[in-house]
């Protein structure tokens, strides 16, 4: 991914109408990502401006609230997801997607480094055609300057379902920062996205 500073340079694709998020702050929508592993993700995005919350989870399957043990196993159809929940005053659909086509390889079928299985694949899963069509024109445009050496894979899912992950798997790496995962794949990644988007990075 050695050349992911040409996604900074990408001409916005522009905003698409949102219909109006299904809670009491119609400026809040949602969109549900799988990069990999989901402590890699949240960890990312909740460290974005305007993003208020990243709950780590799974989607795409069909087995009613899997568990972690379940889909690890690789056949259950679900894949380790993040779902954002944003604030369309403050980012966009369009600034999500920049910073997931970032911080992970879309390049890679179902792996992200070590971590191996359709379980971790990468997909976006889009509730409408708005949703969808911001995908399909950042992928067209990452292809136009061939910002990967190799084809982007990521899948593009109806979202039907998401299922929130256990507790101790929400909010791994600001609880764990000491384990090795964290400090040798979860920290390079959040260093990767803190240079890029240095601008855009919530005030601590």
């Amino acid at each position: 991914m050695k050349k992911y500073l040409l996604i900074c340079l990408i001409t916005t694709v522009g905003m698409f109408a949102q219909k109006p998020a299904k809670t009491p702050n119609a400026n809040l929508e949602t969109i549900t990502l799988g990069g990999g592993c989901y402590w890699c993700v949240e960890a990312i995005y909740e460290n974005l401006n305007g993003v208020k919350s990243a709950v780590s989870g799974f989607s795409g399957g069909t087995k009613v609230n899997p568990s972690y043990e379940e889909v690890s196993n690789g056949d259950t159809g679900y894949a380790e997801v993040v779902q954002i929940t944003y604030d369309k005053t403050v980012t966009n659909l369009d600034e999500i997607l920049k910073v997931f086509f970032t911080v992970h390889d879309p390049t890679t079928l179902n792996r992200q480094g070590a971590d191996s299985g359709t379980q971790y694949r990468s997909v976006i899963f889009y509730k409408n055609a708005q949703e969808k069509a911001t995908a399909q024109s950042i992928i067209a445009a990452l292809k136009k300057v061939k910002a990967y050496d190799n084809p982007i894979v990521t899948k593009l899912e109806p979202f039907t379902k998401f299922y929130k992950a256990e507790d101790y798997h929400q909010n791994y790496y600001a609880n764990n920062k000491n384990q090795p995962y964290c400090q040798m794949v979860i920290q390079p990644k959040l260093e990767k996205f803190e240079k890029v988007f240095k601008d855009r990075l919530k005030k601590k």
